[in-house]
C-alpha cells in the first residue's frame, strides 16, 4: 500500500503540469533513517510508575466501641434508626455475643481484601488495652503498614482537643484517648479508619499533632542540649493515611434501611451496599421485580468473574480504578492505588462511600484529600451494569435461565478503539485505559485488548509511560506465561515498546528468562525463522583464505564499528582456532562498539620500529603510519610484523583494524585508532626490560632474553599483565579535519608521550605461592599518571547503535510515514520538485529541437578557489559543483554566485577524481571519489542554512596507490537500480549496491592497464569500460565472472578519454582517445560502425546525452564543440569581455544532462559555462 502511494502520480494536474512518473518510481539512495538521523538513543523519560517503596499492610487493629444497648449521651437517635453493624442487628442477641459476632464479621470482611494480615480485635477496650494492642502490632510489623479501624458508635463524638473515647474497666465512664498518644503507639506507616460522627475532627487533630512532632524533631536536630533531644524521638507521621466517615460538623446517617456502619460497609462490602443503595433509588422502578430481599440472593462468588456477583465486582474494580486514574494526580494515584493492595482496595471503595454518603448529606474525608469523584461520568456506566444484572435476577432465580454477561467491557473497548481511530494527536489520555488492563484478565476479550493496547503504545513514549503508570507491567508480565500462540506477536510488540522506553525492565525480566525459557525460545525462533533470509554482512574471502577488509562494505559509518564485529567473529568461527581463540577477548559493549584485547600478541624488531620502540617511547600510531601499514598489510609483511602465522585470528583482527583505522569516515577511524593505540601501548610496554626487585629474586630463574623472533607477551591466564608503573595517558591525536566552508588546513602531527617505567605485576609475589592465592595489591609510583593510564586502557568505545536501534520501537511504527501522507509538507515538496524536473526536461528538449548552431555564449565565469579537476552540473537546479584537489565549490551559474565551499576530507596526498549526484531528481546527495579508492557522500551542500554533512564514507576500492599519471578512481551511477560502478587504477570493476550497502560483484577487467572511463545501461545490464591501453571492453554483469566480458575493441591505440553507452535499447558505444579518433560501436558487432576524427592532444571530453554534441578540451588552451557527424560547431579560445584573455589549458569539462550547457574548468583557476545563442534561448 505504501509503495503504491509513493509511486502514484499526482492527482488533479493537467497533462502539461503532470510530473514524470519515472521520478516517483526511482529509488532513493542513502535516505533511510540511519542515514538521516544521528545515531543516538532517545531521551529517556522520567519513569514514576515504578514504586520504590512498595508496602504491605501486615497487621490490622479492629477497635470497636459499641457498648451494645447503651446509647452515648451526645447522640439523639431517630425512631426507627439504622441499627445494623457489619450486617448484624446487635439487639437480636445478647450484648456480649453481639459484640463478639460483630467483631468476627468485621474481621472476615477485611480478610476478603487482605487474607494474610494479622488481625487483632479490641472490643469495648480501655486505654491500656488499646496501647497494648497498637504497640504489639507495630513491633511485629516493623517497617510495614498497620491499619487501625475505629468504630465509635457507642461512645461520645470526638473532641476538638484531639481525643476519641474508650471505656474504663467497669464500663462506668467514657475515657478520652489522645490522638497524639495513638500516633506514638501506632508509629508510621499506618492507615486509620474512623467510623463515627464528627470524624473529620480526628483528621484535623491528627494533622496538628503530626506538625507538632515534626517541629519537635527539628528542634532536637538543631539543639542537642534541648530537653526534647534527651527524650525518645517521636515517630514521623508523613506516611500515614486516614479515612473518615464524615466532616468535622456532620453526623452519620440514621436511615433504617441502611446499616449503622454505612462507611465501614462501603469500605469492606462495596458490592452489597452498592446494590442495596441502588434498589433504594427511584430509578429502580425501571427494573420490575427487584427487591432488597432479592439482591441478597444474587448467585456467585466475588472472586469468580464468570458469575453475576463476580462480574459486578470486576466491573466495579475497573470503574473505580478508572475514576481514580482520571481524576487523581499521577503521583497520588501511584501512592494510593498501586503501593499497597489493601490500601488500594480501601480507596477504591472510598470512592463508592463518597457517592453513597453524599446522597445523605454526609461527606467522607481522606488524608491525603482526594478531588470529588461522586459525579464522575463512569458512575453512569456502573449504574447501567447494575441495571442489566438486576434485570436478569428474577428469571435466573425463579426459572433458572442462564446468566447473560454484561457488555460493559466490550463497549469500553469500542470506546477505546474510537479514541484511537478518530482522535487527534494533541488530546487528553483515554479514560478507558485502566479498563483495558482489566480486560486482559478475560480470555474472551484478551486478544482484542492486546491489539488495542499495542496500537496505543505505538503512539509514542508518552503512551508507554501512561500505560506503565496505570499498572500495565504485572498484567503483561503474567501473560508471558500464556501458551496461546495468537498472543505472542502482540506480546512481543508490546514488550518491545515497553523496553524501548524503560530499558531497566530488562533486569526485571531476567529471572523469567530461565523460568519461562521455552516460551521465550519459541518466540525468538519464530522471529528468527522469519528473518533468516535477511542478508547480513559477511566477510568475503579471496584467494588464500584472506579476509576482505571491512572497509569494502559501504555500511553507514556510524554503524560500521558494529558490523566489523560481525566480520571478525565470522573469521574466528570459520577457522579452527582451538586454544588460540581462548586468548582473544571480544567484548561487545552496550553501546554497540567492540573492544579487542589480544592476549598473545608477539612483536618483532620491525614491529617495534613501526609501532614505536621502547627507547624513543613513541607508541602512538599516527595516521600516516596506520595508512602505510594498511597498504603493506600483505600476509608476508604481517607474518614478519607480528610474528605469527597469517591464518591466526590475531593477524586477521590486526589487518581489519588497520583498514578501519584508515577509514575515510572519521568516527570509524577514531574508534579503530583507539584500539590500535591500546594494543601498541601494551606491546611496547611489555617489551621493555624488567626491573630487578630484590636480591632473593636473582636466585629465581630469569625470564627468557629477547630473540630476533620477537618477545612473546604471554601469561598463564591468556591476557597481558597490566602496568603497575606510571604512564602517560594515550589518546588518539589524529585530528580529523572538520567540515568547514573555509580553506582546509593540513592534518596535524602527533606527539609522543613521556618516558615510563614498568614492572610486571607477576614479579610482585613469589612463584611458590599456592595456585589460587590472591597476589599483592598493585602500587603506583605516580597516582595521576597511573589514573591516566588506567582510564586509557579501560576506555570502552561506544557508538549508541543499540540505543538508536531501540529508539525505533519507541516511535510510532503503525502510523503512515509522513512521506506517504498525501497532505504532508514532505509530500508537497516532492511534488513540487518533480514538477520542476518535468518542466526542465521539456524546456531543455524544446531548446535542443530548435537546433544548435553555436555553443559559445558565456553565461557564467568566475575564479574557483582551486584548480578545477572535476566539474558536474546538477540535473535540475542552476548549480554546478567544481572539485579541486581536496575541496568542493558550488556555483549558481544563473546568478553568478558562490553557494558553498568545503573540504572533502581526503588526505593531502590524494585528489578528487570523480563526482556524481545521487537522487538528483529529489533530495540530492553528492558523491565524491578520490584516487586512494575512498568514496564520500555529502548532504546539505549549497545550503546557506546548514553546513555540509558527510552522510557516509567507505573504501570503494582497495589496493589503489595514488599516482599523478593514473586515472585515479572513476565511477558511474545508476539511479534506477541504486548500483554504483567503480574502477580506476585497479584491475577490476567493482559494483556496489547502495540499497543493501554491500559489494555485490568484482568484475575482472582482463587488462594490465587502468580503467579511464565507465558507462553503464541498467536496462541491458551492460558496462562499458575505456582503458588506458586504448581498448574498449563490454561486460554483462548478469553472467559469470569468467564469461561476463562479452566484447573487446582494440581499435584505439592510445589512452581512452571517454567511453559512453547510449541509454536506449539500440544505443551504441561512443569512445574517444587522446589522439582524437571518435569511434562508434554496436555492442553486437565486433568492429566499429563509424569513425570520426577531431583534434588531437585531448585533456578532457564529454558527450551530451541528448543533444548529439561532443565537447573536447585541449592542452593548447581552447575548447572545441562538434556535432555527432564530426563537424566543428565552434571553438572557444577567449573569455568574454573587453579585455578577454586567452583561456588556460583545459583541465575538465562537462555537459548539462538536459540543457545545452557546457561547463569548462581550466588550469588558470577559472570555471565558465557556455550555452547556445541568447536569441535561441
Amino acid at each position: 500500500m505504501e509503495s503504491e502511494m509513493l509511486q502514484s502520480p499526482l492527482l488533479g494536474l493537467g497533462e502539461e503540469d503532470e510530473a514524470d512518473l519515472t521520478d516517483w518510481n526511482l529509488p532513493l539512495a542513502f535516505m533511510k533513517k540511519r542515514h538521516c538521523e544521528k545515531i543516538e538513543g532517545s531521551k529517556s523519560l522520567a519513569q514514576s510508575w515504578r514504586m520504590k517503596d512498595r508496602m504491605k499492610t501486615v497487621s490490622v487493629a479492629l477497635v470497636l466501641c459499641l457498648n451494645v444497648g447503651v446509647d452515648p449521651p451526645d447522640v439523639v437517635k431517630t425512631t426507627p434508626c439504622a441499627r445494623l453493624e457489619c450486617w448484624i442487628d446487635p439487639l437480636s442477641m445478647g450484648p456480649q455475643k453481639a459484640l463478639e459476632t460483630i467483631g468476627a464479621n468485621l474481621q472476615k470482611q477485611y480478610e476478603n481484601w487482605q487474607p494474610r494480615a494479622r488481625y487483632k480485635q479490641s472490643l469495648d477496650p480501655t486505654v491500656d488495652e488499646v496501647k497494648k494492642l497498637c504497640t504489639s502490632l507495630r513491633r511485629n510489623a516493623k517497617e510495614e503498614r498497620v491499619l487501625f479501624h475505629y468504630n465509635g458508635h457507642g461512645v461520645p463524638r470526638p473532641t476538638v482537643n484531639g481525643e476519641i473515647w474508650v471505656f474504663n474497666k467497669n464500663y462506668t465512664q467514657y475515657i478520652p484517648l489522645s490522638i497524639y498518644d495513638l500516633q506514638t503507639w501506632m508509629g508510621s506507616p499506618s492507615i486509620f479508619v474512623y467510623d463515627c460522627s464528627n470524624a473529620g475532627l480526628i483528621v484535623k487533630s491528627f494533622k496538628q499533632f503530626a506538625l507538632q512532632r515534626e517541629q519537635e524533631l527539628e528542634v532536637a536536630a538543631i539543639n542537642p542540649n534541648h530537653p526534647l533531644a534527651q527524650m525518645p524521638l517521636p515517630p514521623s507521621m508523613k506516611n500515614c493515611i486516614q479515612l473518615a466517615a464524615c466532616e468535622a460538623n456532620e453526623l452519620l446517617p440514621m436511615i433504617p434501611d441502611l446499616p449503622a456502619d454505612l462507611f465501614t460497609s462501603c469500605l469492606t462490602t462495596p458490592i452489597k451496599i452498592a446494590l442495596r443503595w441502588f434498589c433504594m433509588q427511584k430509578c429502580v422502578s425501571l427494573v420490575p421485580g427487584v427487591t432488597l430481599d432479592l439482591i441478597e440472593k444474587i448467585p456467585g462468588r466475588l472472586n469468580d468473574r464468570r458469575t453475576p456477583l463476580g462480574e459486578l465486582n470486576w466491573i466495579f474494580t475497573a470503574i473505580t480504578d478508572t475514576i481514580a486514574w482520571n481524576v487523581l494526580p499521577r503521583d497520588l494515584f501511584q501512592k494510593l492505588f498501586r503501593q499497597d493492595l489493601l490500601v488500594a482496595s480501601l480507596f477504591r471503595n472510598f470512592l463508592l462511600a463518597e457517592r453513597i454518603m453524599r446522597s445523605y448529606n454526609c461527606t467522607p474525608v481522606s488524608s491525603p484529600r482526594l478531588p470529588p469523584t461522586y459525579m464522575h461520568a463512569m458512575w453512569q456506566a456502573w449504574d447501567l451494569a447494575v441495571d442489566i444484572c438486576l434485570s436478569q435476577l428474577p428469571t435466573i432465580i425463579e426459572e433458572g435461565t442462564a446468566f447473560r454477561h454484561s457488555p460493559f467491557f466490550a463497549e469500553q473497548l469500542t470506546a477505546f478503539q474510537v479514541w484511537l481511530t478518530m482522535g487527534v494527536e494533541n488530546r487528553n489520555p483515554p479514560e478507558q485505559l485502566p479498563i483495558v488492563l482489566q480486560v486482559l484478565l478475560s480470555q474472551v476479550h484478551r486478544l482484542r485488548a492486546l491489539d488495542l493496547l499495542g496500537r496505543f503504545l505505538d503512539l509514542g513514549p508518552w503512551a508507554v509511560s501512561l500505560a506503565l503508570s496505570v499498572g500495565i507491567f504485572p498484567y503483561v508480565l503474567k501473560l508471558l506465561q500464556s501458551s496461546a500462540r495468537e498472543l505472542r506477536p502482540l506480546l512481543v510488540f508490546i514488550w518491545a515498546k515497553i523496553l524501548a522506553v524503560d530499558s531497566e525492565l530488562v533486569v526485571a525480566l531476567s529471572h523469567l528468562v530461565v523460568q519461562y525459557e521455552s516460551n521465550f525460545c519459541t518466540v525468538a525462533l519464530q522471529f528468527m525463522e522469519e528473518e533468516k533470509n535477511y542478508p547480513l554482512p559477511s566477510p568475503a574471502t579471496t584467494e588464500g583464505g584472506s579476509l576482505t577488509p571491512v572497509r569494502d562494505s559501504p555500511c553507514t559509518p556510524r554503524l560500521r564499528s558494529v558490523s566489523s564485529y560481525g566480520n571478525i567473529r565470522a573469521v574466528t568461527t570459520a577457522r579452527s582456532l582451538n586454544k588460540s581463540l581462548q586468548n582473544l577477548s571480544l567484548t561487545e559493549e552496550s553501546g554497540g562498539s567492540v573492544a579487542f584485547s589480544p592476549g598473545n600478541l608477539s612483536t618483532s624488531s620491525s614491529a617495534s620500529s613501526t609501532l614505536g620502540s621502547p627507547e624513543n617511547e613513541e607508541y602512538i600510531l599516527s595516521f600516516e603510519t596506520i595508512d602505510k601499514m594498511r597498504r603493506v598489510s600483505s600476509y608476508s609483511s604481517l607474518n614478519s610484523l607480528i610474528g605469527v602465522s597469517f591464518n591466526s585470528v590475531y593477524t586477521q583482527i590486526w589487518r581489519v583494524l588497520l583498514h578501519l583505522a584508515a577509514d575515510p569516515y572519521p568516527d570509524v577511524s577514531d574508534l579503530a585508532m583507539k584500539v590500535l593505540n591500546s594494543i601498541a601501548y601494551k606491546a611496547t610496554v611489555n617489551a621493555r626490560p624488567q626491573r630487578i626487585l630484590t636480591t632473593s629474586s636473582l636466585t629465581q630463574s630469569a625470564p627468557a632474553s629477547p630473540t630476533n623472533k620477537g618477545i612473546h607477551i604471554h601469561q598463564a591466564g591468556g591476557s597481558p599483565p597490566t602496568s603497575s608503573a606510571s604512564s602517560s595517558s594515550l589518546t588518539n591525536d589524529v585530528a580529523k579535519q572538520p567540515v568547514s566552508r573555509d580553506l582546509p588546513a593540513g592534518r596535524p602531527g602527533t606527539t609522543g608521550p613521556v618516558a615510563v617505567q614498568y614492572t610486571p605485576h607477576s614479579h610482585q609475589f613469589p612463584r611458590t605461592r599456592k595456585m589460587f592465592d590472591k597476589g599483592p595489591d598493585q602500587t603506583t609510583d605516580d597516582p595521576d599518571d597511573a589514573a591516566g593510564h588506567k582510564s586509557f586502557i579501560s576506555a570502552t568505545m561506544q557508538t549508541g547503535f543499540c540505543d538508536w536501534s531501540a529508539r525505533y520501537f519507541a516511535q510510532p511504527v503503525m502510523k503512515i510515514p509522513e512521506e506517504h501522507d498525501l497532505e504532508s509538507q514532505i509530500r508537497k515538496e516532492r511534488e513540487w520538485r518533480f514538477l520542476r524536473n518535468t518542466r526542465v526536461r521539456k524546456q531543455a528538449q524544446q531548446l535542443i529541437q530548435k537546433g544548435i548552431t553555436r555553443l559559445d555564449d558565456q553565461i557564467f565565469l568566475n575564479r574557483n578557489p582551486g584548480v578545477p579537476s572535476v566539474v558536474k552540473f546538477h540535473p535540475f537546479t542552476p548549480c554546478v559543483a567544481v572539485a579541486d584537489k581536496d575541496s568542493i565549490c558550488f556555483w549558481d551559474w544563473e546568478k553568478g554566485e558562490k553557494l558553498d565551499y568545503f573540504h572533502n576530507g581526503n588526505p593531502r596526498y590524494t585528489r578528487v577524481t570523480a563526482m556524481e549526484y545521487l537522487n538528483g531528481q529529489d533530495c540530492s546527495l553528492l558523491l565524491t571519489a578520490t584516487d586512494d579508492g575512498a568514496i564520500r557522500v555529502w548532504k546539505n551542500f549549497a545550503d546557506l542554512e546548514k553546513n555540509p554533512e558527510m552522510v557516509t564514507a567507505w573504501q570503494g576500492l582497495s589496493d589503489m596507490l595514488p599516482t599523478t599519471r593514473g586515472a585515479g578512481m572513476v565511477v558511474d551511477w545508476e539511479q534506477e537500480t541504486g548500483l554504483l560502478m567503480s574502477s580506476g587504477d585497479v584491475r577490476i570493476v567493482r559494483i556496489w549496491d547502495t540499497d543493501r550497502e554491500m559489494k555485490v560483484q568484482d568484475i575482472p577487467t582482463g587488462a594490465d592497464s587502468c580503467v579511464t572511463s565507465l558507462s553503464c545501461d541498467s536496462h541491458r545490464s551492460l558496462i562499458v569500460a575505456g582503458l588506458g591501453d586504448g581498448s574498449i571492453r563490454v561486460y554483462d554483469r548478469r553472467m559469470a565472472l569468467s564469461e561476463c566480458r562479452v566484447m573487446t575493441y582494440r581499435e584505439h591505440t592510445a589512452w581512452v578519454v571517454k567511453a559512453y553507452l547510449q541509454k536506449h535499447p539500440e544505443g551504441h558505444i561512443m569512445s574517444v582517445s587522446v589522439n582524437g579518433d571518435v569511434r562508434f560501436f554496436d555492442p553486437r558487432m565486433p568492429e566499429s560502425v563509424n569513425v570520426l576524427q577531431i583534434i588531437k592532444g585531448l585533456t578532457a571530453l564529454d558527450i551530451h546525452p541528448q543533444a548529439n554534441l561532443i565537447a573536447c578540451g585541449s592542452m593548447n588552451q581552447f575548447t572545441a564543440i562538434y556535432n555527432g557527424s564530426g563537424e566543428l560547431i565552434n571553438h572557444i579560445k577567449y573569455y568574454d569581455g573587453f579585455m578577454g584573455q586567452r583561456v588556460g589549458a583545459i583541465s575538465c569539462l562537462a555537459f548539462h544532462p538536459h540543457w545545452p550547457h557546457l561547463a569548462v574548468g581550466s588550469n588558470d583557476y577559472y570555471i565558465s559555462v557556455y550555452s547556445v545563442e541568447k536569441r535561441v534561448r
